[in-house]
């Protein structure tokens, strides 16, 4: 199983950014899609996820900016992001949580990281 994220970049405050992940690979279901983040010198922390039933969550300082978006019959997940601020600098991983086999447990997969930069 493999999540492949793409979209990052440098944008300058104010501006918008589309991140996506795809995952591929063998596998029988995934149960969440989301994205986290890490600045420099900070943990990973949530920003957006979706669960297989359409149900969001967002850390607070995203709601109203950035929209997630999820297409279970692609496997994909994206995150439209708006109104970017420097603090939203940061590097930006895919995550999902997959059954590879019917009745088999729920496994944590993260994508390769995509750096976001936001100049002031």
């Amino acid at each position: 199983v493999q999540l492949q994220a793409s979209g990052g970049g440098l944008v300058q405050a104010g501006g918008s950014l589309r991140l996506s992940c795809a995952a591929s690979g063998t596998f029988f279901s995934i149960y969440d899609m989301g994205w986290y983040r890490q600045a420099p010198g900070k943990q990973r922390e949530l920003v957006a996820d979706v669960t297989d039933d359409g149900s969001t969550n967002y850390r607070d300082s995203a709601k109203g900016r950035f929209t997630i978006s999820r297409d279970s019959a692609k496997n994909t997940v994206d995150l439209q992001m708006s109104s970017l601020e420097p603090e939203d600098t940061a590097v930006y991983y895919c995550n999902a949580r997959i059954q590879r086999y019917i009745g088999g447990s729920y496994s944590t997969y993260w994508g390769q990281g995509t750096q976001v930069t936001v100049s002031s």
